[in-house]
C-alpha cells in the first residue's frame, strides 16, 4: 500500500539514502529555495531542513526531484494505474490476458474517500504568522505556499463527487492582506475551482476552502493531474495512493484531510479580491501584481509532527518538470481516446509548457487525393485548443503521422525539421486572435488575453532545409549577428523592443519585407529575432524558451511577402518571429547574489551540503 502520510514517506526515503537532513539553520527567505533548486539541478536527494530560522516547523524540499524517486514513491500502485490507463485507451490487449486484470478490483476499492470523525490533523493548531515564510525569488511579493492542495466543493452539489483539488499558489503575507487572517488565492483560468467560485457568487454565498499542505504524497500529485472536468482529483488520489483517502467530516465543516500536515480552513467572499504577487513563476519570469480572490483564514490546523513540504519554480527545467514527465507517463496512452486521430502530444517543458504544444495527428479525410494537405489535422488541432489543459496552448504545431512512421513529438529537432520541410507558409498558418491564454504568459495583449496559432504540416517535403546562410547574406541595420541555429532556422539579433503593446513593430515589418526580397532563403523558412543571438542559439533549451515565451503569434509573427486574402494571413517566406523581450513583458527571474553566496558556503568543502548540491 502507498504512504498514509508524509512522515512515513520521508522515513522510507531516508532509509534508502534519498533524503538528507540539514541541521544548519537556513532562512526560508531565498536560501531554502536556492538549495532546493540546486539539489534538483544536481539530481540530488530530498532535503529536510531541520532548523528554519524564525519558525518551529521543519521544511522538506526536492521531494519529487527525480524520476526514480517519484516512481519509487508510487511504486506500489503504479503498475495498476498504468493498466487502468491502458485499459481505457485500448482494452483488447489486456482483455486477451485477463490474469493481468486480477488486481484492479482491489485498486478500485481505494477510490472513494473514507469519512472519519478524527485524525492527526485535528490534534493541534498554529497561526499564519508561525508558518514557514518561503520566498523563492528576490521580487516575490511575500511568502508563499508552493505545494498547496486547495480543496473546494460545488455549492450546487456538495460532496466528494462535486469536489475539486487543485494546486493554486497561496500568498501568506504582504500587499494588502490583513496579517494573520487573510491570504491571496491565485487561481488561473481554466481551473476547477472556477466553476465552484462562480456558483458561490451566483448564490451570494461564501465559498468554503481548505488548503492542505503535506499529507499523503498521492494528494499532492492528484492536485496537479489534468483530469477531465467533473472527475474529482480526490478519487484519483485514492487510486494512486493505494488506500482510501481519510477525510475528517463533521457537521458544518468542509472535510479535512486527516493525514495532512497542515490545513488552512477558511472561505472566499463572493466578490472580494486584492492585489496578489509578484511571484517568480515557472515560465522563468515574474507573475506581476494583479487582483485575485482573498481567502479569509479562520483556523490553521497542524499535526504534532508536521513537516512543511515546498518546491520552487522558475525557468524550466525545475522540480515541476518531473511532475509533468510522470503525468505524461500515466496519461499518454489516453490521448487518442480524448482527441480522435491524435497519436501523441508534447507540451514542451523547455518552452514553459503552455506556450508550445507539438502534436502528431492523422490525415485521413481524403486518402485518395494525389497530394496530402492539412485537413483532418486542423480538426484535431482545434480540438486540442477546445478542451482540457491543452486549450491553454499558444503555438500548436501538428504534423501527420502518415508522412513518417517514425515521427515523434518528443524528438523536437526532428519534429520541427519535419514541419519546416512541409509547411506551405501561404496556407498552413491559422490564427486565433483576441482569445484567452495562460494567465502566466505576458506576451499577449493583456492579462489572460492574447492569440494562438495552429501550424499544420502534411504531405511530401516542399523544400530542402539549408544548414548555412546564402553567400553574401545581409540584413538591414539595426539587425545583425545572423546565424543558422538548426537546419532551416535562422537566429538574428535585433535592437531593444520599444513598440507599444498590441502593436506591430515597423522595424520588424521592414525586416520581413527585406527578407522576402532576398534570394536564396527558400531553405531557411524560419527566422527568429531575439535580444541576444549567442544566448538564443547556444542550445535547444535556450532557443525554445526565448522563441515561445517572448512572442504572441498575432502581434509578433511577420512574413516575407505577406498578404491577407479573405481574412486568411499567409506569406511566401520566410516566417519571422519577434522573440525579443518586450517593453511590457514581466521581468526575467534573476538570483540574489548575497543569498547565493550564503548557500555557496554550505556547499563548499567541509560544508553540510558539500557533494549534495552544486
Amino acid at each position: 500500500m502507498g504512504y498514509a502520510n508524509l512522515g512515513t514517506c520521508l522515513r522510507d526515503l531516508e532509509a534508502k539514502g534519498w533524503l538528507v537532513r540539514l541541521r544548519e539553520p537556513v532562512d526560508a527567505n531565498l536560501e531554502a529555495g536556492i538549495i532546493q533548486r540546486r539539489a534538483y539541478r544536481a539530481g540530488g536527494p530530498a532535503i529536510l531542513f531541520e532548523q528554519v530560522k524564525g519558525c518551529a516547523f521543519p521544511m522538506v524540499g526536492n521531494l519529487f526531484g527525480t524520476r526514480q524517486r517519484i516512481r519509487h514513491i508510487f511504486r506500489d500502485t503504479l503498475a495498476n494505474v498504468e493498466r487502468l490507463m491502458r485499459l481505457k485507451a485500448d482494452p483488447w490487449p489486456l482483455l486477451k490476458k485477463p490474469w493481468q486484470l486480477a488486481s484492479l478490483p482491489a485498486s478500485l476499492s481505494h477510490v472513494f474517500p473514507k469519512n472519519v470523525s478524527d485524525g492527526p490533523i485535528m490534534a493541534g493548531e498554529a497561526h499564519l504568522s508561525t508558518l514557514p515564510k518561503l520566498r523563492s525569488w528576490p521580487m516575490d511579493g511575500g511568502a508563499y505556499v508552493t505545494l498547496p492542495q486547495v480543496y473546494t466543493e460545488d455549492p450546487d452539489r456538495p460532496g466528494y463527487g462535486g469536489s475539486n483539488l487543485g494546486m493554486y499558489r497561496v500568498q501568506l503575507d504582504g500587499n494588502e492582506f490583513e496579517p494573520g487572517r487573510e491570504v491571496g488565492l491565485h487561481y488561473q483560468i481554466h481551473r476547477g475551482i472556477g466553476p465552484h467560485h462562480a456558483a458561490a457568487i451566483r448564490r451570494g454565498e461564501r465559498l468554503p476552502v481548505n488548503v492542505f499542505v503535506g499529507g499523503p504524497p498521492a494528494m499532492t500529485l492528484a492536485a496537479v493531474m489534468p483530469l477531465p472536468e467533473g472527475m474529482p482529483e480526490i478519487l484519483f488520489a485514492g487510486l494512486l495512493g493505494g488506500r482510501r483517502v481519510r477525510m475528517v467530516k463533521r457537521p458544518g465543516m468542509l472535510p479535512v484531510l486527516a493525514e495532512a500536515d497542515f490545513c488552512l480552513q477558511g472561505y472566499i467572499e463572493p466578490h472580494r479580491t486584492a492585489p496578489e504577487g509578484p511571484f517568480g513563476d515557472h515560465l522563468g519570469y515574474y507573475s506581476l501584481t494583479h487582483d485575485f480572490p482573498v481567502m479569509t483564514v479562520e483556523r490553521v490546523l497542524c499535526r504534532p509532527d508536521a513537516v512543511w513540504p515546498f518546491t520552487t519554480v522558475g525557468r524550466p527545467p525545475q522540480e515541476d518538470t518531473v511532475f509533468g514527465e510522470f503525468i505524461h507517463e500515466l496519461t499518454g496512452a489516453l490521448i487518442p481516446t480524448v482527441f480522435t486521430g491524435v497519436r501523441e502530444v508534447h507540451a514542451v517543458d523547455a518552452a514553459g509548457v503552455h506556450p508550445l504544444l507539438l502534436a502528431v495527428g492523422s490525415e485521413r479525410y481524403v486518402p485518395y487525393a494525389a497530394a496530402r494537405q492539412p485537413q483532418e489535422l486542423l480538426t484535431q488541432a482545434m480540438a486540442l485548443l477546445g478542451s482540457t489543459q491543452t486549450s491553454l496552448s499558444k503555438y500548436v504545431l501538428i504534423a501527420a503521422a502518415e508522412d513518417s512512421g517514425l515521427l515523434s513529438a518528443h524528438n523536437i529537432p526532428e519534429f520541427l525539421a519535419h514541419v519546416l520541410e512541409r509547411i506551405d507558409l501561404s496556407r498552413d498558418l491559422h490564427f486565433v486572435t483576441r482569445t484567452t491564454m495562460d494567465t502566466l504568459d505576458y506576451s499577449g495583449i493583456s492579462l489572460n488575453q492574447g492569440s494562438k496559432v495552429i501550424v499544420a504540416a502534411a504531405g511530401e517535403p516542399r523544400r530542402e532545409l539549408a544548414a548555412r546562410l546564402p553567400e553574401g547574406f545581409a540584413v538591414p541595420e539595426p539587425f545583425g549577428a545572423a546565424r543558422v541555429f538548426s537546419a532551416g532556422i535562422v537566429v538574428l539579433q535585433g535592437p531593444p523592443h520599444t513598440a507599444g503593446r498590441d502593436r506591430h513593430d515597423p522595424r520588424l515589418q521592414s525586416l520581413a519585407k527585406a527578407l522576402g526580397a532576398t534570394e536564396g532563403l527558400s531553405g531557411l523558412p524560419l527566422v527568429v529575432v531575439c535580444d541576444d543571438a549567442d544566448f538564443t542559439a547556444a542550445d535547444w533549451d535556450n532557443f525554445l524558451w526565448v522563441t515561445f515565451t517572448r512572442s504572441d503569434p498575432a502581434t509578433d509573427i511577420y512574413g516575407g511577402a505577406s498578404s491577407t486574402h479573405c481574412k486568411h494571413w499567409g506569406c511566401k517566406g520566410p516566417l519571422v518571429i519577434d522573440a525579443r523581450l518586450k517593453s511590457y513583458h514581466a521581468p526575467e527571474l534573476t538570483p540574489d547574489p548575497k543569498a547565493e553566496a550564503r548557500v555557496d558556503a554550505l556547499a563548499a568543502p567541509g560544508g553540510p551540503l558539500h557533494g549534495i548540491i552544486d
